[in-house]
């Protein structure tokens, strides 16, 4: 690995996210130039969604709120015999996986398995790693809902703030197999981690400036990574639904997790939709990794 390096920020204090605690108890309605993407599957595929990443996916969502984890996942997980690539998530400083609510559902809906650490001090990835954990448990446990309907070879790692920062801890494991730090605190080290990486900062954050989140992006040039600096927003504006945070994420997860060949196109190859939309983003930039992932076919 390139050399360490290591980075503080004093006084990282993420205010306001306390005010959705209640959302928690709402009702429930690779490292080299090719990735390693889910293969197609013959008993069962996910549905693609075109290009509308943004939109609610198809699946209707179930929340199971528990002790040490939340769980966002498809209602009819299985039922034309797919299995469901794992998110594991990392809350912001003091926050609960509710606060986050709307994007977590918006991830199950695209057919993911949401394990939300419910811990408000994510940092260093533990509650999240355990999620993995759980979810290996229950997929071979006949009686659970989750029995043999968990894809446990394609999962990905995403937080926000403190959570971000988690999200690149926790794919220090080897079962993670690409991380998504969003607007990302600063107590981890790019160095130890080897999954395609895709950065999000916020224009206008004034807790964890562009510059810093960059600075990430600079020292993962050993794995594909990419930075994507959302125009106008701020620390807060990734919460909740995950507002225009929401789109980006949910299609870097469909490419590396689920192979989703309309999503890959907005990353990779000439001319990718991602890197030309100049409203979304006010900085974007692929590492030379990046550039080896083939764009779309044809």
């Amino acid at each position: 690995m390139p050399g360490t390096t290591r980075r503080t920020l004093r006084g990282l204090v993420v205010t306001g996210l306390l005010t959705g605690l209640t959302a928690l108890a709402a009702p429930t309605a690779p490292a080299g130039a090719a990735p390693a993407i889910a293969a197609a599957q013959t008993a069962g595929s996910l549905p693609s969604v075109g290009t509308d990443f943004g939109a609610s996916g198809p699946y209707d969502v179930t929340v199971d709120i528990e002790v040490v984890h939340t769980f966002y996942y498809p209602r009819n997980m299985g039922q034309s015999g797919e299995r469901h690539p794992v998110i594991i998530w990392g809350n912001g400083t003091g926050a609960v996986p509710g606060i986050y609510s709307g994007l977590l559902r918006h991830l199950a809906s695209h057919g993911f398995i949401v394990a939300a650490a419910n811990t408000p001090t994510s940092n260093f990835a533990i509650s999240m790693r355990a999620g993995i954990d759980v979810l290996e448990r229950r997929n071979a446990d006949s009686r659970s809902v989750f029995h043999q309907k968990v894809d446990l070879e394609h999962i990905g790692s995403a937080g926000h703030s403190q959570g971000g920062a988690a999200a690149l801890n926790a794919a220090i494991d080897p079962r993670v197999d690409t991380a998504v730090p969003i607007q990302p605190g600063p107590l981890a080290d790019a160095d130890n981690m080897d999954e395609p990486v895709f950065y999000l900062a916020g224009e206008d954050d004034l807790i964890v400036w562009p510059i810093l989140v960059k600075a990430f992006y600079n020292d993962s040039d050993h794995v594909p990574a990419v930075y994507g600096e959302v125009r106008g927003a701020g620390h807060l504006s990734s919460i909740a639904d995950g507002g225009a945070f929401r789109a980006p994420v949910t299609a870097w997860l469909r490419y590396w997790l689920m192979g989703d060949e309309n999503a890959r196109g907005l990353f990779f190859g000439p001319g990718c939709g991602y890197c030309v939309n100049s409203s979304l983003w006010s900085d974007w930039k692929r590492n030379a990794r990046a550039e080896q992932v083939p764009g779309p076919v044809g």
